[in-house]
């Protein structure tokens, strides 16, 4: 491969350390593998939104992206280092002649530890993809606010810029390109005051900026964020569920739509973004936009128009609703919650609001943590429902689909979470869980690091309680979790209060 005037600084990196196993190239780098370190060269280009176009840019870019990485990533990223040709003619790392080049050099991982091929592999887990969400929560907390930055203007920039890059690559007819550019302005017009508000708000940060799943890989057993945006401050300091969106986004496209919704809702239970999920739609579409323009731009026409493709079907608009999933303990409440939620709206699904979650979270410990007894005062019990009630109402009110996940073992209860629906003005679902205590006390018995902290006892204590007369859809939990979320869905589709899904 010819890499022009960076040619004699490419076969220097190849040479490393015995030499390179593999070059990878991208538009705008060049990565060297070689033995434990991989050597990271950026490209003599120039586009509109970077500028790569000479050595002592490529050292300002390069000491810039180790330096933000290092915040991501410190177990990776080893420094920049200037390539210098000495005396002799010959090339080295930090050396006594003239800069010619720079380079990032990182910790190598293997090829099948990046997320892109695990996902592709049907390799991601469940405990994986929460301690991605919790990471990536993690990084927008440390994050300053920024107030000069974001809000719905530089969201049109990059819309604009979007649109422009799109029609130059074409990756699809230009008929298509303006029907999808048209319903993302009409997206972003319907949501630019909210875009201004989360602005004030304190909701815009330097983010990673480019969290796709090739920029995430599984290090020393840990998701570990990588190859952050460096080249633009403007473009990386953004809403920081514009940033989330990336990776909702980028699981959507591989088909992991229940490790996307997964993420969705533990990312939520990190930081309260209820407010800002109508821009979800919008967002991931301009992200898939964005990966299709990228792809096109490189030749890579399936990708783009795949790309392209889930752009246009990400921006179904969402709409609220309340759906209740009660049983008592052990009857599979949570399995079929999770099964439900990511078929119920617009990717990436619905909220799933859990009591368990909320009472661990009250209490300051991990979610598969054990609480004593007091922990389950009726004083305790009410404030738990009391938020679960409360969230339910605001994310249905925002025109975004609720599940709602507890025993519901009380009229009462019941009751305040239909009335949580007609606060909203969403449609409602109650759905009641049956099973006999025998099958409920096997599940109990069979359950590792669960969240639920019910035992045997606790399962016959409820069994004393008076439930009174339940009145939602009943299903015999018998049956496998998919039969029982796809029973549900079709309740969904059927009942005339949720027609509106």
């Amino acid at each position: 491969m010819d890499f022009g005037a960076q040619d004699d600084v490419v076969r220097f990196l190849a040479s490393l350390e015995g030499g390179a196993e593999r070059i990878v190239t991208t538009h705008i780098s060049v990565v060297a593998l070689c033995g434990t370190h991989a050597y990271k060269l950026k490209k003599a280009v120039r586009f509109p939104y970077l500028d790569f176009s000479t050595p002592s840019r490529r050292w300002e870019m390069c000491a810039r992206e180790a330096a933000l990485n290092t915040g991501f990533a410190p177990e990776l990223y080893l420094g920049a280092h200037r390539v210098t040709r000495e005396r002799d003619g010959r090339l080295a790392l930090d050396g006594a002649g003239e800069m010619i080049d720079a380079v990032v050099v990182m910790r190598r991982f293997a090829d099948e530890d990046l997320f892109e091929q695990i996902a592709k592999d049907g390799r991601l887990t469940h405990a994986m993809v929460e301690a991605l969400a919790y990471r990536v929560a993690k990084t927008h907390d440390e994050a300053g606010p920024n107030d000069e930055k974001g809000g719905a203007a530089a969201m049109r920039r990059t819309l604009d810029d979007t649109a422009l890059s799109l029609r130059n690559a074409a990756p699809a007819s230009a008929e298509q390109i303006d029907l999808l550019v048209a319903r993302l302005k009409g997206a972003l017009d319907a949501q630019s005051a909210l875009l201004d508000t989360r602005k004030t708000q304190g909701k815009v940060r330097r983010c990673h900026g480019d969290l796709t799943l090739r920029n995430i890989c599984l290090f020393e057993g840990a998701p570990t964020l990588f190859d952050c945006l460096e080249f633009d401050d403007e473009i990386a300091t953004i809403d920081v569920l514009y940033d989330f969106s990336f990776l909702l986004m980028d699981l959507w496209r591989v088909g992991a739509f229940g490790c996307a919704n997964l993420a969705f809702n533990r990312y939520l239970d990190a930081r309260d973004e209820t407010d800002g999920l109508p821009l979800l739609p919008f967002f991931m579409s301009l992200r898939a936009a964005i990966r299709a323009h990228v792809e096109a731009s490189q030749h890579n026409a399936e990708r783009a128009r795949l790309y392209f493709d889930l752009a246009m079907s990400l921006l179904a608009p969402a709409k609220g609703a309340v759906i209740a999933i009660g049983g008592l303990s052990g009857s599979g409440k949570s399995s079929v919650a999770a099964a439900l939620a990511p078929v119920i709206g617009c990717p990436p699904g619905a909220r799933i609001i859990n009591s368990d979650r909320i009472r661990k979270r009250l209490f300051g410990v991990a979610p598969t943590a054990r609480l004593p007894q007091e922990a389950y005062a009726s004083a305790v019990s009410a404030q738990v429902y009391g938020e679960m009630f409360d969230v339910a109402a605001r994310t249905a009110a925002r025109g975004w689909p609720v599940i709602v996940d507890a025993v519901f073992d009380r009229s009462q209860d019941r009751e305040a979470i239909t009335a949580a629906a007609e606060i909203a003005r969403a449609p409602f679902l109650g759905v009641w869980l049956d099973l006999d205590l025998d099958q409920r006390a096997a599940r109990v018995d069979a359950r590792v690091n669960d969240v639920s902290d019910a035992t045997r006892d606790v399962l016959e204590a409820q069994m004393e309680k008076p439930t009174g007369k339940i009145e939602w859809f009943k299903i015999n939990a018998s049956k496998d979790t998919a039969t029982i979320a796809a029973e549900i869905e079709n309740a969904l589709k059927s009942s005339s209060q949720a027609a509106k899904l």
